[in-house]
């Protein structure tokens, strides 16, 4: 905007000393990657100097656009009309391209804008929809790593982290979207376990999760009446039902139906009544995606 405002009036604006241009970070620097017709790829691949990224993400932008050439495009058309396979996940994770965060003993070099770079590659197959549960796991899992047991994380952390299962939240419902605090679905604390009743309506990835990260009502109305469970997909009670949409069925969204779900008090996702402020904090991330 200076820069902008200095020719509108007339004035030309003073160059950076020879020093202060040296000394521009590589990841400053122009670089070119993919195609180059205006718009095809973000502005970073099309020589846009950026500051934020580096010759790790560079590496890291190869390997992800290697992987969907050779392991997604051929199949793409297929797997947006029936869905793919969840041992792609697998197959990423051995391939690099879904790497561990360092917050559970991976790479000290992962930052926020490797999962942009994944988000921006796995996009170029179709809508996005095949790995779309690694955003959603991505989404699903802090809460637990943030706030859960060492049970609850020795349950899931691994397992999702190599692939091998998936987590989904579970917060919308049919009357409450957007507004968490009015979050209608029931967990009733009886003889050790909670008796959940309600539904579940929007949530992404429900017939490939193994785990809910689910948002319930656990005392008084409002947002600090709610709490986190994490829900085995498998528990008696629980009815996934796949609701259909116009476009890319790679991944599925769903309604869920909670009858009496008996889940064991173990399974509460740190302190009971305090999940409004754990899911506000989640969404910060979610809202990076």
């Amino acid at each position: 905007l200076k820069l902008q405002f200095l020719y509108l009036i007339g004035r030309t604006p003073t160059p950076l000393p020879p020093a202060a241009s040296q000394n521009i970070p590589m990841a400053a620097k122009r670089d070119t990657f993919g195609d180059q017709v205006p718009g095809c790829e973000p502005s970073w691949y099309q020589g846009q100097p950026s500051p934020y990224y580096h010759d790790g993400h560079r590496a890291f932008r190869a390997k992800c656009r290697a992987f969907v050439e050779k392991e997604i495009e051929p199949f793409q058309d297929k797997w947006i009309a029936e869905g793919y396979p969840k041992e792609l996940h697998v197959k990423a994770r051995q391939q690099g391209v879904m790497p561990r965060p360092k917050e559970i003993g991976g790479n000290d070099e992962w930052d926020p804008f490797y999962e942009l770079i994944m988000a921006d590659e796995f996009s170029r197959a179709g809508g996005a929809g095949v790995m779309g549960q690694s955003a959603i796991n991505s989404m699903a899992l802090p809460p637990i790593l943030h706030h859960g047991s060492d049970y609850l994380k020795s349950l899931v952390v691994d397992d999702v982290a190599e692939g091998r299962k998936h987590i989904s939240l579970a917060i919308s419902e049919p009357n409450a979207g957007s507004d968490v605090g009015a979050v209608a679905t029931k967990a009733i604390k009886k003889d050790g376990f909670y008796e959940v009743s309600g539904f579940k309506k929007w949530i992404t990835g429900g017939l490939m999760a193994d785990y809910f990260t689910t948002l319930v009502r656990t005392g008084k109305a409002g947002m600090f009446g709610l709490s986190l469970l994490l829900i085995p997909a498998n528990t008696p009670g629980i009815t996934i039902r796949k609701m259909e949409t116009q476009f890319d069925n790679a991944h599925n969204t769903t309604f869920i139906t909670f009858d009496k779900v008996k889940v064991p008090e173990k399974m509460l996702i740190g302190r009971e009544n305090q999940a409004f402020r754990y899911i506000m904090y989640n969404f910060n991330h979610e809202r990076w995606l």
